[in-house]
């Protein structure tokens, strides 16, 4: 504050400052209330697909363990199932931030492993795991996301509290110090000219 002078230029040039800096607050704030949202919907969801997947491996085991019990150890049959190639990332932006979107292709479970020398349990395991692999990528979008969503909160957060607590309240300060020392000045610069004028009123009556 001392390397401010005190002009009324100054003065209108740091209320300018402070109405963008009140302006940059309140879009910073709500960018991090819009990333907090999106963020715990995001983690919400992610809890029920993990739940899901959960599920869908419990029941895969269940049946692969019934399969190996009816028809032996199942590894031959399991490496005629084609290497997953189809996974995709793009992204898409939320207030600025990049999340991932990833697609895999969607088709429908073919009986790689033939018909003849399996059965049921063999069939189920393999749709199991291939609804795992599904739901696997897609809490794989969500937690990224909610890391990167997580990331630019904090940064956000950080940038909001620096322009409320330090440069908002320099630039108060600031405005103040300008306006009380113009105002200082005003009263010495009318203080002065009444002495001159009374001055000049008594060099008259002489």
């Amino acid at each position: 504050m001392a390397n401010v002078f005190p002009t009324k230029s100054n003065l209108m040039a740091t209320q300018k400052s402070l109405e963008l800096a009140v302006l940059g607050y309140e879009l910073m704030d709500r960018k991090k209330n819009i990333l907090v949202r999106e963020m715990m919907q995001s983690v919400d969801e992610a809890k029920n697909i993990r739940s899901e997947i959960n599920e869908c491996y419990r029941e895969a085991y269940r049946c692969l363990r019934l399969a190996n019990t009816t028809l032996g150890v199942c590894g031959s049959f399991a490496r005629t199932v084609p290497v997953e190639e189809s996974l995709k990332i793009d992204f898409k932006s939320v207030m600025g931030v990049e999340i991932p979107i990833i697609t895999i292709d969607e088709s429908v479970p073919a009986p790689y492993f033939g018909l003849t020398a399996t059965n049921e349990y063999l069939d189920r395991a393999y749709i199991h795991f291939n609804e795992a692999k599904m739901k696997t990528a897609r809490l794989a979008e969500i937690e990224s996301g909610v890391y990167r969503l997580a990331d630019a909160v904090k940064k956000t957060r950080k940038r909001a509290n620096a322009l409320n607590n330090i440069m908002i309240p320099r630039f108060k300060e600031t405005i103040k110090f300008i306006s009380e020392s113009l105002d200082e000045k005003e009263r010495e610069d009318f203080t002065r000219l009444k002495v001159i004028k009374s001055r000049k009123e008594r060099e008259n009556e002489q």
